[in-house]
């Protein structure tokens, strides 16, 4: 079939290349337009997937809004049989809905109807969940509420975001050409999306701070959430602003502070929290590179004081 993709971050990379490694046929990639990246004299820098696209010579287009009228003629001259999109950063009118004689459809990275939304991935590990998935569908005019046409599931155990979107992107890659062959063969059974549903918003700012005085399972599931982006941190008893990364519970019961830092144990720095013990195995302190659990705590000179700073 001939498809138009439509993607901007790394997870989307991989499905783009997965297709046009097959027999489909990639008329255009479609992604955000190029941002400026103040850190580099806010030089523009290109996403991901237009990067892949570059490399591949594949034909890309970078519309401030892709369901203009501009777009869209653009796009429906392209004759394409189907539009893919994944991590798109868009939300697609009526107009490109319908372009396609196949229609649109969707690579999502949870089992929905659960997790509709920005951030599944983050908000499936922060929320303690057992497992996760990829659901391939049909995109309405709704926020990822279109009919299923195929998922799969994945154990989390103790995976971290990222560790997890890793997981979901090679299955993506593999079930969105599943999907296109029941599509081309018009074998597909539209199943329509039951069960619970909540939405997965984006993370805030707000949500980065970890208050070690919060449950210490919640506390280990955030971090594990937001490793290794957006990156969850703690405020050092001297004030410093510490990224932590590899939390692991350590011990599920605790009498000390809640923030004091207990010492290393396995490459852990052990923290206390409410009702147990957490562990971090790599820290990055404002301004310096990321360190392991030891070496952080190798440095620090007032260790009867080493303390995290929380709200109790």
């Amino acid at each position: 079939m001939k498809i138009i993709y439509m993607g901007t971050p790394d997870f989307a990379v991989l499905p783009l290349k997965t297709i046009h490694e097959s027999d489909h046929e990639i008329v255009a990639v479609v992604c955000q337009p190029d941002k400026p990246n103040s850190r580099r004299g806010k030089q523009s820098i290109p996403c991901a997937v237009k990067t892949y696209a570059l490399e591949a010579g594949l034909n890309i287009y970078q519309p401030e809004k892709v369901s203009s009228e501009e777009s869209f003629e653009y796009l429906s001259s392209l004759n394409a049989d189907i539009v893919v999109t994944c991590a798109f950063g868009q939300l697609l009118r009526k107009n490109i809905l319908n372009m396609c004689p196949q229609g649109v459809i969707n690579i999502h990275a949870s089992l929905l109807p659960k997790y509709r939304g920005a951030a599944p991935i983050n908000r499936v590990v922060m929320d303690g969940e057992e497992k996760s998935g990829v659901t391939i569908m049909y995109t309405d005019e709704g926020l990822d509420t279109g009919d299923i046409i195929i998922s799969k599931d994945i154990t989390l155990a103790d995976m971290t975001a990222g560790e997890l979107s890793d997981a979901l992107e090679k299955m993506g890659s593999t079930l969105v050409l599943e999907a296109l062959e029941l599509i081309q063969n018009g074998n597909v059974q539209r199943v329509k999306q039951d069960g619970e549903t909540n939405y997965a918003e984006k993370i805030s700012k707000e949500e980065l701070f970890v208050d070690f005085s919060d449950d210490a399972v919640r506390t280990v599931n955030k971090i594990r959430g937001l490793d290794p982006f957006p990156t969850a941190y703690g405020i050092f008893f001297d004030d410093r602003k510490i990224k932590l990364y590899g939390a692991k519970l350590i011990e599920d019961s605790s009498n000390e502070n809640y923030g004091k830092v207990l010492g290393i144990k396995d490459g852990y720095l052990l923290i206390a929290a409410r009702g147990g013990v957490v562990g971090i195995a790599q820290l990055k302190p404002e301004g310096k590179k990321l360190m392991d659990a030891k070496a952080f705590w190798a440095g620090v000179q007032n260790k009867d004081m080493a303390s995290f700073k929380c709200s109790e």
